[in-house]
Order: C-alpha cells, then structure tokens, then sequence
C-alpha cells in the first residue's frame, strides 16, 4: 500500500489508527432515491453536522453546490451510477464519474456499489475492478458498497459472501449491513469494514447498532437516514459519535439525546 493511499484511508477512517470506531455521514441517497425526506435543501441540513463526522460520502453534484469550498472533512465520492427506486431490478449500475474528477474534486476515497447475485452482478464485478485498478494507480482509497437487491437477504452468507468478494477484488473498505454473528463477517474480510445505517429506525435503536456493530469488529458506521431523518439531528450525530468514537453504552447516548431536545 503506497504512502498516499494509507494516508487518505486513515483520513476517512481515523480510529484505525487510534483503535476506536470512525462516523461515516453517508448523504448519498439523492442519487438514486431523488429529492430523499430531510435531504430536500441538502445545504441546510448537511453543513451544521459537518464538524462532527469523521468523513463525508455523498455524490458529485451536492459536493459542488451544497458543501463550503473550506470544508476540511474527507470526501468520500460516491461514483457509481445508473439506476432509480422506479426500478424493479435497481443493479443495473456502472462507473460513472471518472478518477481524474475524483482528483480535481480532492476526495480522499471513492465509492462503489456492487450487486452479488443480481441480474447485473457481472458488470458490477467488472466495473468495480477497473475502478480499483485506476484509483490505486493514483493512491486514491476504494470502498465497496455490497449493495442488497430486493430478492436478497441481509443474512450472513449473503453478506460476507459479497464482503469477501469485494476484498479479493481489491477493495480498501467494505460497506455492508448489520446482521447475526456478524463477527464472522468482519473475521472473513482483511480489510476495515463499515457498517450502513439503513432505513430510519428509532434513535435508541439505531445507537444500539451502532454500538453492536463496533463491538463485533466494525471499524465504524457509515450512517445518514438514522442521522438527518432523526429529530434533532445535530444532536443525533454527536450521538452516534460518543458510542462509536468514545466508548458511551447506547442507553447512555440515548439519554443524553432525548436531554438535549427538551
């Protein structure tokens, strides 16, 4: 692994280094989900959270228009495109922003999704592999999103199947979901795995998530509805932070967040 290439993973993921968890803001939804429920002005959810996160996923167009130009969080740029939610079969993704944008936009990751087992999983594969081979040749990180389609269980032989195949494959990071005994996922994957958030949940619940992931080896979480869509996101965010990042049980963050909206 050259120096570049570590130096930004660490970036997006600084408690490798420090042997905590790391706080992905995941804020890519747009992309396919359209103008997504707390993410219609993006600009003015997005920016106050900013300083509380680790690193930033989103995709190109909101990078350009809705985050400061003095922003110093690492980017982490969502590149893979081509489908919407009016899709029945939602995998009929490729790669569709180039790694010499990624560099002019100065991101320190990018984002991939692949779709193990779905009708596109082929050009997925593909596409993600020559995503690998240019972001690398630059130093660039690549995280693997193990994107589920509808027919598809989040169960642990789906999940560390598409995890480990997307770490053979090259990846730098996996993005997965949650699911039972999934310390075994994390012990078939050599890479840092990253859990996703998913779709809104209760606060408490999604705190426990977040706690149950990092204590079964998640290198952190990479959340975004659980954050904007809460109540007070603001609050939420410095939430997840404390059980990630600091060690805080659930029920005690929870606490502490339902303290700060009254």
């Amino acid at each position: 692994m050259s120096w570049g290439l570590n130096n930004r993973l660490n970036r997006v993921l600084p408690g490798l280094a420090n042997g905590t968890g790391s706080v992905m803001f995941a804020i890519d939804h747009g992309y396919f989900m359209g103008p997504t429920s707390g993410l219609e002005n993006p600009k003015d959810t997005i920016v106050p959270l900013l300083s509380y996160g680790d690193s930033l996923m989103l995709a190109r167009g909101i990078l350009q228009s809705c985050i400061p130009q003095d922003c110093s969080l690492p980017i982490v740029l969502r590149v893979s495109s081509g489908n919407s939610i009016l899709n029945e079969d939602m995998s009929n993704e490729e790669l569709c922003v180039s790694t010499e944008d990624a560099i002019r936009l100065n991101v320190s990751a990018v984002a991939f999704s692949i779709y193990v087992g779905a009708e596109y999983e082929h050009q997925t594969l593909v596409e993600f592999s020559k995503l690998i081979n240019e972001a690398h040749r630059y130093g660039i990180p690549v995280l693997a999103v193990t994107a589920v389609g509808k027919q598809m269980n989040r169960d642990l032989r789906y999940l560390s199947l598409a995890s480990r195949i997307a770490a053979e494959l090259g990846a730098d990071i996996i993005k997965t979901y949650y699911c039972e005994d999934f310390s075994r996922l994390v012990n078939v994957c050599h890479v840092p795995v990253v859990i996703a958030g998913g779709k809104k949940i209760p606060e408490a619940d999604a705190l426990q998530l977040a706690y149950n992931a990092v204590s079964d080896g998640a290198s952190g979480v990479d959340m975004g509805r659980n954050i904007f869509q809460a109540e007070s996101p603001v609050d939420m965010i410095q939430a997840v932070r404390s059980v990630v990042v600091e060690g805080v049980s659930p029920k005690e963050a929870y606490k502490k967040y339902k303290s700060a909206l009254k």
